[in-house]
């Protein structure tokens, strides 16, 4: 399989800075390097946004995305992004087996239909595809920031688990993510939801109609620390699946 790549991706944009972006960005690099034949996909991100993973996924082939919200799919067509609408809750608008890798990155927590997301994923794979999910873990770590991100839920490893087998996937992997910082994370949740102040976040990364994920700002020197703790968490989660963390990551292949 062979795909001619006419789209010049941007090196990095404005989010590829944030900690949580760039640990989340190696963590899926990890469990995508191992797929055969990678760099030859065809790839579709559902859920894409404006398309602002799209120039990490292009080094595994053609990626196409789909997003319902009418505003990032322009900006994303206006960044010469193969993105188009469509709603996975109800039907991915291409045909069966089209695809080689589907990805869902933090995209199941906002709907109802998460499993439609799931069994739709499936049925657009080809044989032996993948689909890759991130999401939020554990429910009692629900915050202000989920409320602002219009989340309907958060997952343990058991659930996801579960809801991808139910749709057909054979788990190739899954692991939580930021556990390294789930101590400190867990604990500023629990005393944000106690006092009750959880400031809006507002920071120069994001814009509302491009950025659909909102972070925290932190200062520089804070996150350029994050980062580093992401980069050692990556190594671990090289040779082993994390055991608890803030986020959960899974691969699953269509058999």
């Amino acid at each position: 399989m062979e795909h001619a790549h006419t789209i010049t991706y941007p090196k990095t944009i404005p989010e590829d800075d944030h900690w949580w972006f760039a640990t989340r960005t190696r963590a899926i690099e990890t469990f995508l390097d191992p797929i055969p034949q990678k760099q030859n996909l065809d790839v579709l991100d559902v859920g894409c946004g404006a398309g602002n993973m799209i120039h990490h996924l292009a080094p595994y082939g053609r990626v196409r995305g789909i997003e319902v919200d009418a505003r990032p799919v322009k900006i994303a067509q206006q960044r010469g992004y193969d993105v188009r609408l469509g709603d996975a809750t109800k039907e991915i608008p291409f045909h069966d087996a089209s695809f080689d890798l589907v990805t869902a990155l933090d995209v199941i927590e906002h709907v109802d239909a998460d499993e439609k997301i799931l069994q739709e994923a499936f049925r657009v794979l080809r044989p032996n595809g993948h689909v890759l999910i991130t999401t939020p873990a554990f429910q009692w770590l629900w915050s202000h920031n989920d409320e602002l991100n219009a989340h309907k839920r958060r997952y343990t490893a058991n659930e996801l688990r579960a809801k991808m087998e139910r749709a057909g996937f054979q788990i190739a992997r899954l692991s939580y993510n930021f556990f390294l910082v789930f101590p400190l994370a867990a604990g500023m949740i629990a005393l944000k939801n106690v006092s009750g102040k959880n400031a809006e976040l507002k920071s120069h990364h994001f814009d509302n109609d491009a950025y659909q994920v909102d972070m925290e700002p932190v200062s520089p020197a804070l996150n350029s620390m994050l980062r580093g703790v992401g980069q050692a968490e990556n190594g671990l989660l090289g040779v082993m699946n994390l055991p608890f963390g803030t986020s959960l990551i899974a691969l699953g292949r269509k058999i």
